[in-house]
């Protein structure tokens, strides 16, 4: 399928699908007058790296865990490096920081807030 109907089955803009390959993430057919040709297995990889992203992965650990990902509706792992295990724990650390930080933000907020009620209008 060409890239609008691939764009419509995945759900992801076509900007998107040429940025993915841009990327090296997937790497669609070409027809003899060079437009992309999306196959099935190309869409299901799509889906997977659009849930990845959606994650919070950067597009480097994606590009790195894609190998060991099957590439069916059902996603499977195989073996995974330790130190790519280790990068994804120290990402989500990071990102559970970041979450307790905007979560005291807003809760100061809230309370800000408040205060404002009870004194103003």
């Amino acid at each position: 399928m060409r890239i609008g109907e691939a764009s419509r089955v995945s759900g992801v803009s076509a900007r998107s699908l040429r940025f993915y390959e841009d990327e090296g993430l997937i790497v669609p057919g070409r027809f003899d007058n060079g437009y992309r040709d999306y196959c099935r297995s190309t869409i299901n990889r799509v889906l997977v790296i659009r849930s990845l992203l959606e994650s919070g992965l950067p597009v480097r650990l994606i590009r790195e865990v894609l190998p060991h990902l099957s590439d069916g509706p059902e996603v499977g792992t195989g073996p995974l490096d330790a130190d790519f295990l280790a990068e994804v724990r120290s990402y989500r650390a990071r990102l559970a920081d970041r979450i307790a930080v905007l979560s005291a933000q807003q809760s100061a907020l809230d309370a800000f807030l408040h205060r404002a009620r009870q004194h103003g209008p």
